[in-house]
């Protein structure tokens, strides 16, 4: 392999300048840099190739359950019911509309990314520094970077001074990465890239120059722009249910049609103009018309609810899917933790304190471990180590509101709250001199001159440097030899808890306001240690342990380091050390190294019991999500910078941080978690559960409407009957019908035991062979009261108009009662609560039953619908047969929830353990 072949972070500076054809110490020609950029390109992400506008709309009309809408309206037009007919249509056009606003999460996120990009750079052209839009940077131009400043391409440094950046946009590491110039191995992912600085990323400290090496869609941020666009978003579980489910209704509905034809006309040797009238009738009664409708609404009042919960949804069809999702990839940062370093532990000679109180708001105490008593000595040692950590800080945390915000660094910030909770105000020490932190030496010292005069060196820093300086260790008000087995044995024990460990030491300061080497080198007297962490919020980890009760596994991904990572998930309950639970061969974590030297069939067969994926790049996390997908799973993805953008897009639902998160992120997502909390997505899920089932109660209700009345319609011409229906009376009970006591269902509230069940199977039918069971059982008793009733009038003499207008009314009371039967698809009717429960039930029903009684007295109605006015004892008569309706199906429902386990393998949802 040449030296050009290896990638720029793993040869030296030099060498990289040398091949890019750059000099470090004058930069590009202003000819030579307008070359390439000529051939190049501008230096920025390229904008997306989208269809049109126009193309885009009709799109969404390519769905079997918009056919089915088209249908019944062209079947109306054909009856010129001209206003059912723009009724179906607008609904038709609104779920068009609405799928239309709500596309293009994919493109949304590449112009989020699109505008992450700085606008103006310091840079070398013809030997002098000079400002430069962005977009004329070219591959060899030497840019300065200074603090504050966003990275406006991929630059290979060639120095670095103090430098830190931070790149959690990119890495989801929670604090800023360290700078060097030394190449790294030619491996390393991209938060290992220390000599790197990539485009989009924020100089939090120092200073630096580097070489740019990548602009455009060639660099960091740009090949994740490309992630992006190559990704294909997964249809959601109930949209793939709900076009098979459409698919199984249009085939059965043509086949019948065709057969109730060709028997009418071969049988009884029938008309065929009445019996082309018979078929069309028996389509418009088949054909569940209000099921989009009933579908979109459920979902919207969802988004609605969910946004109470503080989760925005900008994907209709996720609300939903989340109450399929069966894991949830988690990131750590901010989500799983509170994204506020907070110091949590703190070692001195003579004892253990531990910290109250997290994140940024000096609120809490430090208090002897374990319920102890810190004698004189401890105490001695800890105001010496706070105030260490107090004065030799950059770092100011101040209150916003309700709100404490950083100024400073993470590191520092957790320092400063550790001091305030002490008691311990800096202001009471003069800092005479200073040297700053560097990655080299990491530590950072202070001449500090304190109320008394007395005046002294603060240094903190790394663990190893700090002991490296000392000779001796604070014991109470006195000092003692240095004890180095003792505080490598406790810097290993603070480490294995994921802590971040940080050392301070003093001793006697020089007259002079100076600091330097000799003052530093040795001699130093060690005070002690504080372990910090990002820690996990607490509401997390409960909300974990609802998830896994309820079938759904959680994993962490994150880009932090494995240890810190593995850590925070035993803390949050995420996996524990017990390995039976997993497959032989899973270790607990993987990396993204380990990763990238695996196939995709080795990491699908690992996947499901690896819960800690750490190091891992915007591709690592494509391919974990596609590999848990090909295992069956509906995956839930949590993220909140620019490298999670392709995850999210390639989950069955993305969920972006709201506060925290990046523009990218949040455009990529399905949701946006206004509280960045993970408890939120717990909520989350338990209200995608109620959906789907309220959409399975609708479907369950609609269907024996339609079933019944094709049934009653199928039987008159099979046997040569009269039609008891006519197609417009059809009509009017699949409209009121659906209007009114489908709806209700809407509001049902979430069974008992919701949060009890396994996720159902993303392979289940929306409707089951159980479920059919129930549906025939209920469409044959509606049948047979309506065909029942209508005899009975046709017996007693009545006409045609009042004998239909009977079967009308006993079919819209048989509807009624079947309604209360399924509202509670788990269980009886009369089940306590039940009455109480969702009053909308009972405003609905009065509802219909208002607007049957105009259907059926209002003279206007009966010309429209061809029926008339019936009386008190035939009203009764159907009112009895609709009460025999309610009785048999909650009979039978004794039989259709008889105690089960786990998961039906036909609608996907887990029947109860002891139901009645």
């Amino acid at each position: 392999m040449t030296s050009s072949e290896i990638s720029v972070y793993a040869r030296p500076a030099s060498e990289v300048a040398t091949d890019l054809g750059s000099d470090p110490s004058s930069g590009l020609a202003s000819a030579d840099a307008a070359t390439r950029l000529a051939d190049s390109g501008p230096n920025r992400l390229p904008e997306p190739k989208g269809s049109p506008a126009v193309l885009r709309f009709l799109s969404h009309f390519n769905d079997v359950l918009i056919y089915i809408l088209l249908v019944s309206a062209g079947l109306k037009a054909i009856y010129g019911d001209w206003i059912d007919f723009t009724v179906i249509l607008v609904v038709a056009v609104a779920n068009a509309v609405i799928g239309f606003v709500q596309e293009g999460r994919a493109e949304q996120a590449l112009a989020g990314i699109r505008n992450m990009l700085s606008t103006s750079a310091t840079v070398l052209r013809d030997g002098a520094w000079t400002e430069l839009g962005t977009e004329n940077l070219v591959v060899g131009d030497v840019v300065r970077l200074t603090p504050g400043d966003r990275v406006p391409a991929d630059l290979r440094l060639i120095s670095a001074d103090n430098l830190r950046i931070e790149e959690s946009a990119l890495t989801g590491e929670a604090v800023p990465a360290d700078k060097n110039i030394q190449p790294v191995e030619p491996d390393a992912g991209v938060g290992d890239r220390t000599c790197m600085a990539f485009s989009s990323s924020i100089v939090s400290a120092g200073r630096g120059v580097g070489i740019v090496t990548a602009t455009g869609s060639d660099t960091e941020i740009g090949r994740i722009q490309q992630l992006v666009a190559g990704v294909e978003s997964e249809p959601t579980p109930l949209a793939r249910q709900l076009n098979r489910f459409g698919s199984t209704i249009a085939l059965v509905v043509i086949l019948a049609a065709v057969a109730m034809f060709a028997i009418g006309r071969l049988l009884h040797g029938g008309d065929a103009a009445d019996l082309i009238n018979a078929a069309i009738g028996f389509a418009v009664a088949a054909v569940p018309e209000g099921l989009p409708a009933v579908v979109t609404i459920t979902l919207a009042l969802g988004v609605q609810q969910m946004a109470r919960r503080r989760a925005i949804t900008r994907h209709l069809q996720s609300v939903e899917t989340l109450g399929s999702v069966s894991v949830i990839c988690s990131d750590k940062t901010g989500t799983l933790t509170r994204n506020e370093m907070t110091a949590l532990t703190v070692r001195t000679r003579s004892g253990v304190f531990q910290v109250t109180g997290e994140g940024y708001e000096p609120a809490g105490a430090i208090e002897p471990a374990g319920g102890t008593t810190a004698g004189d000595a401890a105490k001695a040692e800890l105001d010496a180590l706070i105030a260490v950590m107090g004065v030799c800080n950059d770092a100011e945390v101040v209150q916003d509101g309700e709100s404490w915000q950083l100024v400073g660094e993470p590191t520092e910030g957790a320092l400063r709250a550790l001091a305030l909770k002490h008691g311990f105000s800096a202001e009471s020490y003069r800092r005479a001199a200073e040297v700053p932190f560097d990655s080299a030496t990491k530590f950072m010292a202070t001449l500090a001159v304190g109320p008394d005069d007395a005046r002294s060196v603060f240094l903190k820093g790394a663990p190893d440097g700090v002991l490296a300086r000392s000779s001796t260790q604070a014991a109470g008000d006195g000092s003692e030899p240095l004890d180095l087995e003792f505080w490598n044995e406790q810097i290993d024990r603070l480490s294995e808890q994921g802590l971040r460990v940080l050392a301070a030491a003093r001793r006697p300061a020089p007259t002079a306001d100076e600091l330097d080497d000799e003052d530093l080198g040795s001699g130093l007297e060690m005070l002690g240690l504080v372990g910090i962490m990002d820690p996990p919020r607490a509401e997390a980890a409960a909300a974990i342990g609802t998830c896994h009760h309820a079938g759904v596994r959680v994993k962490m991904i994150t880009g932090d380091q494995a240890g810190t990572a593995t850590a925070i998930a035993q803390q949050l309950g995420i996996v524990t050390e017990d390995a039976e639970t997993r497959a032989g061969d899973a270790p607990l974590t993987l990396t993204g190294a380990e990763i990238e030297g695996m196939s995709q069939s080795h990491l699908e067969h690992l996947v499901a019991d690896v819960d800690v994926y750490a190091r891992t790049s915007p591709e690592h996390k494509i391919r974990i999500v596609r590999a848990l997908q090909r295992s069956g799973q509906v995956v839930a993805m949590t993220g909140d910078g620019v490298n999670d953008a392709p995850a999210l897009t390639r989950a069955d639902v993305g969920v972006a941080m709201g506060i925290k998160g990046t523009e990218a992120t949040k455009e990529a997502a399905d949701i946006v978690l206004a509280d960045d909390n993970f408890a939120t997505i717990e909520r989350a899920i338990e209200e995608g559960r109620r959906i789907y089932d309220n959409i399975r109660k609708s479907v369950l209700f609609l269907l024996p409407t339609n079933g019944a009345q094709s049934l009653v319609i199928l039987v008159a011409v099979l046997l040569g009957f009269a039609l008891p229906l006519a197609p417009v009376q059809i009509l009017w009970v699949n409209l009121v019908t659906s209007v009114t006591l489908a709806l209700a269902l809407v509001f049902e509230p979430a069974e008992p035991g919701l949060m009890d069940r396994p996720p159902r199977s993303p392979k289940a039918q929306l409707i089951g062979a159980r479920d059919l069971a129930l549906v025939a059982f209920a469409s044959v008793l509606v049948a047979a009261a309506t065909f029942a009733v209508f005899s009975i009038e046709r017996a007693v003499g009545a006409g045609t108009a009042y004998s239909q207008t009977a079967a009308v009314a006993t079919l819209v009371l048989g509807q009624l009662m079947y309604l209360f039967s399924c509202r509670n698809l788990h269980g009886s009717a009369f089940a306590k609560g039940m009455f109480a429960s969702n009053p909308m039930v009972w405003k609905m029903s009065g509802l219909l039953i208002a607007l049957q009684l105009l259907f059926t007295y209002l003279p206007f109605m009966q010309d429209w619908f061809a029926v008339t006015a019936i009386s008190a004892r035939t009203w009764g008569i159907s009112l009895l047969a609709a009460l025999i309706v309610f009785a048999l199906v909650e009979l039978f429902k004794l039989w259709w929830t008889r105690p089960t386990y786990g998961t039906s393998a036909d609608s996907g949802v887990a029947q109860p353990r002891n139901s009645a």
